[in-house]
């Protein structure tokens, strides 16, 4: 048995024991969470606010989704990410919190402020140090961090406005008497105002995942996820904080942090997305020059566009066969060009040599099967 397939093996041995796990935690948090749900307030009241919180979720995911274009994440991860903001995250931070004031006494604002942004910054980010640690070859930088804790603020946002909606329209909120303007007010600033607050919180804790994950020094990879968790927990605390001083300090907060820091966050992310081109490139005619993949499939590998062309092209001459191949060999040149890319600067995996091993043996039974636009078409 070769090194590649015990590789393959193993890794998928490892993936299908971390969407085991995740899974049955997900299922075991979403039967109570669903039933504190349903507990909240009448049907039509849970409807109308689950109808209400899901309209920024398609928007929201439709972005992350766009910057994750260079080497897509596996969607079944994405999903699991989702689930666990939605249920594992929303029901840890429900218990903890609640464990958490009868221990420090920490109640109302001051709960909202300090006890929250620790508990619930640590219960989503659970999800990033599980994939660190059972997943680590989907991880290759800051931009799969970003992706993945977005996805799971995700779902900790919509859970979290549900129950805050159904809350504002009944009146048990404790702001007001509820109904219909209670509602709309609350949507304005959860959903339409703020919808990317918790992806933009646990984005710090991703941001120090990604950094991990390509660091050289030992006390880096474990000094960055917890500089990102605490600078997730400062900005959580410094929003929350912003409510106890009425509009016009949520107003404040939110133009001078809030925004600031999406812009700054969402600068990173672009700039990541358009840097991991260049490294691609870099890395890839590096490999091409140890003969690894042909020198000329570079350019239809490293831009989108021509990636798009290549895979209509092989739908075109060849049908849905041609197009997956076409894909599978694609996907397997971006994986060797993020491994390749951490092997020139010196932090190659330790499974480095059976993991490129597999991806050249991809890139070479694909290869003969498949031809970019104006190549001759293999006979089949």
């Amino acid at each position: 048995m070769g090194a590649g397939t015990r590789l393959t093996r193993r890794r998928r041995a490892s993936g299908t024991v971390f969407t085991v796990v995740v899974s049955i935690v997900v299922v075991l948090a979403a039967l109570p969470m669903l039933l504190l749900i349903a507990f909240s307030g009448a049907p039509t009241t849970l409807l109308i606010a689950t109808l209400l919180a899901a309209l920024p979720v398609v928007p929201l995911v439709a972005g992350y989704l766009w910057l994750d274009r260079y080497e897509p994440e596996p969607h079944g991860l994405l999903a699991l990410g989702l689930l666990w903001g939605a249920f594992v995250a929303c029901f840890a931070a429900v218990v903890l919190e609640g464990v958490g004031g009868v221990v420090t006494g920490l109640t109302g604002d001051l709960s909202s402020a300090v006890l929250a942004p620790v508990v619930e910054e640590a219960c989503k980010g659970a999800f990033l140090l599980a994939l660190l640690w059972w997943r680590r070859d989907e991880l290759d930088g800051i931009l799969d961090g970003i992706v993945y804790a977005g996805m799971v603020g995700i779902g900790f946002a919509f859970t979290e406005n549900i129950l805050y909606l159904a809350a504002a329209y009944d009146g048990t909120d404790g702001i007001g008497p509820g109904g219909l303007d209670a509602l709309t007010r609350t949507f304005v600033v959860r959903c339409l105002a703020s919808p990317f607050a918790h992806p933009l919180f646990t984005a710090f804790t991703g941001v120090g995942i990604g950094i991990a994950v390509g660091a050289r020094s030992g006390a880096l990879r474990l000094l960055a996820p917890l500089g990102g968790y605490a600078c997730a927990v400062v900005t959580h605390a410094l929003w929350n904080s912003s409510t106890v001083y009425g509009l016009g300090g949520f107003v404040l907060v939110y133009v001078v942090l809030i925004i600031p820091v999406l812009c700054a966050i969402g600068a990173l992310a672009l700039w990541a997305r358009s840097s991991e081109r260049r490294m691609l490139a870099r890395s890839l005619g590096d490999a091409a020059a140890r003969g690894l993949l042909p020198a000329t499939d570079i350019g239809w590998v490293v831009d989108l566009a021509a990636r798009r062309r290549s895979r209509a092209y092989a739908r075109a001459v060849g049908g849905a066969a041609a197009e997956r191949a076409m894909r599978d060999y694609q996907q397997a040149a971006i994986e060797l060009g993020y491994l390749h890319y951490r092997y020139l600067r010196g932090t190659p995996p330790p499974n480095f040599a059976a993991r490129g091993q597999e991806y050249v043996a991809r890139i070479g039974r694909v290869r003969p099967t498949i031809a970019f636009p104006g190549q001759v078409v293999p006979t089949r």
